[in-house]
């Protein structure tokens, strides 16, 4: 146990350091590469072989891979989700590989933590990759969460121009202001809004992927083609779903909040069991077996 811990700890410091990395690189000057978004071209477009899948076992059919369609398209990813689940599988097959060979070989040295800590890695990268769907799902609600946000503030917006006599494209600029995270998104929606509107908004929803965008974007098209006061209220109904949406969003985290520092107080309690009480009752144990 001590050994786990140990390495667990070595784990913690790595994990630390790359995180100081991380924000070091990140206050570094950005540059705009040429190349930046010409690299997953191929990927976008195309699948990976057949025949390179199925020797892998990947089958599109199977309920796994639709589900992780869901969750790829729910986190922003436009890739093919062949690619994703093709690299999955080699990087699981490779991590098991790398992890079985180094047990192999550092077999007499297991006392060692760096040696655990070096045999660990590769199998907490598999384990990780093994339970995608999880860490896939919370970035799909985190992301979600963040969408639904947004939309709220640009939904309010638009009903503050509902008397306006501006059209629905430009009533969308005015309200780029209040968009962070689909602010991209949005920019290419209204450049592509000149070429055609219903292409537009239609990639536009698939770009979001989420109940809440599918909902903005049906109610943004029924105000693009009519532009009704009806639809102004349809869009009054759809901010009160949003609002009730963030609400329940807000109580569940204060609820999770709530446990997470009920079992953060436990702790002390129980090193206090430990420290103080403890020994009192392993002295009186041994008391009552030195009478029987």
């Amino acid at each position: 146990m001590a050994g786990w811990l140990g390495a667990g700890v070595v784990l913690g410091q790595f994990f630390i350091a790359g995180a100081g990395i991380y924000m070091l690189l990140k206050l570094l000057p950005e540059r705009s590469f040429r190349w930046k978004r010409l690299s997953f071209l191929k990927l976008r477009g195309s699948s990976p072989p057949e025949r390179l899948l199925r020797l892998c076992g990947i089958k599109r059919e199977h309920s796994a891979y639709r589900q992780r369609e869901v969750l790829l398209a729910g986190c922003g990813i436009t890739i093919d989700p062949s690619w994703y689940m093709l690299f999955r599988q080699l990087a699981m097959i490779i991590g098991m590989g790398i992890g079985a060979l180094l047990l192999a070989v550092f077999r007499n040295d297991l006392a060692s933590i760096w040696c655990q800590a070096l045999i660990a890695l590769p199998l907490l990268l598999a384990g990780a990759l093994w339970i995608d769907r999880t860490w896939l799902h919370a970035a799909h609600k985190m992301r979600s969460l963040q969408f639904t946000k947004e939309i709220y503030a640009v939904s309010n917006q638009l009903l503050y121009f509902a008397d306006s006599s501006l059209n629905i494209h430009a009533k969308l600029m005015r309200c780029m202001p209040y968009t962070k995270a689909m602010r991209g998104d949005m920019e290419r929606l209204l450049a592509e809004w000149y070429h055609d509107p219903a292409l537009a908004l239609r990639h536009f929803k698939l770009r979001i992927g989420t109940d809440d965008g599918m909902s903005f974007v049906e109610t943004i098209d029924a105000i693009r083609q009519h532009e009704s006061s009806q639809y102004y209220e349809l869009l009054r109904i759809r901010i009160s779903d949003y609002k009730e949406k963030l609400e329940l969003a807000k109580d569940s985290r204060k609820e999770s909040t709530s446990y997470v520092l009920f079992i953060i107080a436990g702790i002390p309690i129980l090193y206090t069991f430990q420290v103080f009480i403890y020994p009192w009752v392993r002295e009186g144990q041994k008391l009552f077996q030195s009478l029987g």
